[in-house]
């Protein structure tokens, strides 16, 4: 029976329990993903959040309970230094799980846990490019063709002075000829 049984106990004891979360914590803050079971990396969402929710506020007191779960100074400084700033304005769900397919040799059924602020390929809040149009002609003709026109602009503009004064003064001498 399965009463009160809020978590997966993974096949392991307690301590070693804890100790597999918190080497696989620390494996995924510092190379930013991991591969590992499914199994695995749904309790290892469960254990990690709360530790990167803890190091949103660089405080004594967070760096203490956050080094208390994880045991790893490089792990600690790594996450307050580099993760903590990218998820910052994030208010939540900071791992992404992916189901990569199964092991070949037991055929467990394997995953790749990540950080979601730092994949490149994939990040819905990353800068957006600026969308433009493309026309049918490429972008360096129609610059060179920006620049001609300002440089013909004051040229007609001077020529345009010039011929109602000469377009006047021929229709006043065809008037006078009629």
């Amino acid at each position: 029976m399965r009463h009160g049984k809020k978590f997966n106990h993974l096949g392991r004891t307690a301590s070693h329990r804890s100790a597999l979360l918190s080497n696989m914590a620390c494996s995924l803050i510092e190379h930013k993903r991991i591969n590992t079971t499914v199994a695995k990396a749904k309790a290892l969402r469960v254990y990690v959040e709360p530790i990167l929710t803890k190091a949103k506020e660089d405080t004594t007191h967070n760096r203490r309970t956050v080094f208390s779960y994880l045991q790893s100074k490089e792990a600690v400084t790594e996450l307050f230094r580099t993760v903590a700033p990218k998820i910052a304005e994030r208010n939540g769900g900071y791992t992404r799980i992916i189901k990569t397919g199964f092991r070949p040799g037991d055929a467990a059924d394997t995953a790749m846990i990540e950080l979601v602020d730092f994949n490149e390929l994939y990040n819905p809040n990353a800068e957006e490019k600026k969308v433009t149009r493309r026309s049918r002609r490429s972008a360096a003709p129609k610059a060179e063709a920006v620049a001609a026109e300002v440089k013909e602009a004051p040229a007609k503009a001077d020529a345009k002075t010039e011929e109602p004064t000469a377009e006047a003064a021929d229709s006043t001498e065809e008037k006078a000829a009629e």
